[in-house]
């Protein structure tokens, strides 16, 4: 139940697909929005996906808590209902390529005439007004178009890609900030406002540390830098083995490094002008980087983690997806749930990281098979009774 959180009585069109879009309407969702996921006959791409390895998850993930329901809007009538919804609706996302709307005559344009108040966001992975805006964006291309997969691996090495989808991710993030910012002016105006983010520029900002040491050497080619810091600001910062996989340690300040320094046991260390200054420890960063090592590889990593945890040292040991997927705290939290998918059996499932006080996060409820709503929505929002409905069916629209 939505009662108590802030977007209670707000109603979504979601027409997102993959991860990008459904990401900003699943986080409106946890916040209390009704959000209605539109999909074309045959499924959007991701639940498509879902046959093949493990993309099933990604869509459970991202359609918790919607509606479902099915329109062909290349049809007169599926495009009909779909004006119908939007009468009723707050918010329409979408992150088709640039024009895909406009030429399906459900652009912005023609939409804000159905309703003035509608804030229609738009996810890309350049902007509808880019010279790149004609390239197919997925979030390994925008990692590559944007710096990040170029600065991500190791020197001697090809380029590596992130681990996660920071593309598509960092972009429906920013998408949910978008639409709550129009949601907010429209409070103040009556009118509703099309907003639009491009994962390009979402991700830009992550590169700072990169940036910093670009900049700093008058435009130069910076390699990548492995595990190290991005800037190469700091030191130590990298990952080290432990009897039983690694850790990721490092020093922000001279205080930090006086801690590990007592953690270690090499407090003869102390003051020792090699390693005393932030400046120094970088300039002898190999040095630095043996002796964090000599102590990590004789332990295992919740013996370094008792250590460090207690010293106030900032580390982490490096956790495997079943460590992250168990961890108590996050299911303490509620950011984890545990849940009995109708389609894709028991499994583990989050929640947004948004908290509102006062509020508790809002409890998991499965997405469902295509189309799986489509007589309530239909009859809620069109008006349409049973026969229509199974007319619409007959004839593709839905």
């Amino acid at each position: 139940m939505a009662d108590g959180l802030p977007l209670s009585g707000l109603t979504v069109i979601d027409c997102g697909q993959v991860y990008n879009g459904p990401y900003a309407g699943f986080l409106l969702a946890m916040a209390g929005a009704k959000v209605i996921k539109v999909e074309p006959p045959c499924g959007e791409n991701l639940r498509r996906r879902s046959v093949v390895g493990g993309a099933a998850l990604p869509f459970a993930m991202l359609n918790s808590n919607k509606k479902f329901i099915t329109l062909n809007l290349k049809s007169d009538a599926g495009r009909e209902i779909f004006l119908d919804l939007i009468k009723k609706s707050d918010v329409l996302i979408e992150n088709f390529a640039p024009g895909v709307m406009d030429r399906l005559n459900i652009g912005f344009d023609v939409l804000r005439d159905y309703n003035s108040r509608l804030i229609y966001a738009t996810g890309s992975g350049y902007g509808a007004n880019s010279e790149y805006s004609d390239m197919p964006a997925m979030d390994l291309t925008v990692q590559a178009m944007s710096g990040a997969l170029g600065i991500t691996g190791y020197a001697d090495r090809a380029p590596v890609k992130c681990g996660p989808a920071i593309c598509d991710f960092a972009g429906g993030t920013h998408l949910y900030g978008a639409i709550m910012t129009a949601l907010y002016e429209r409070e103040r105006t009556g009118r509703g406002r099309k907003v639009e983010v491009a994962m390009l520029e979402a991700v830009y900002p992550t590169l700072s540390s990169t940036l910093g040491l670009w900049f700093r050497s008058k435009g130069q080619t910076i390699e990548r830098t492995g595990n190290h810091h991005g800037g190469m600001a700091e030191s130590p910062y990298n990952v080290y083995p432990a009897l039983d996989g690694y850790v990721a340690v490092l020093c922000v300040t001279d205080a930090h490094w006086e801690s590990l320094l007592v953690a270690m046991d090499r407090t003869d260390l102390v003051g020792d002008s090699r390693f005393s200054t932030l400046a120094a420890r970088v300039e002898r960063l190999e040095e630095v980087d043996q002796v964090v090592e000599n102590f990590t590889q004789s332990r295992t990593r919740s013996e370094i983690s008792a250590i460090l945890r207690r010293l106030r040292v900032p580390f982490a040991p490096v956790r495997n997806l079943s460590e992250v997927t168990s961890d108590q705290s996050l299911f303490d939290r509620r950011f984890l749930q545990k849940i009995n998918h109708p389609l894709y059996g028991e499994t583990v499932l989050p929640t947004s990281p948004i908290r509102f006080d006062n509020a508790d996060p809002m409890t998991l409820e499965p997405s469902g098979e295509l189309g799986r709503d489509n007589d309530e929505i239909l009859s809620e929002f069109a008006g349409l009774d049973a026969q229509s409905i199974e007319r619409l069916r007959a004839s593709g629209a839905i």
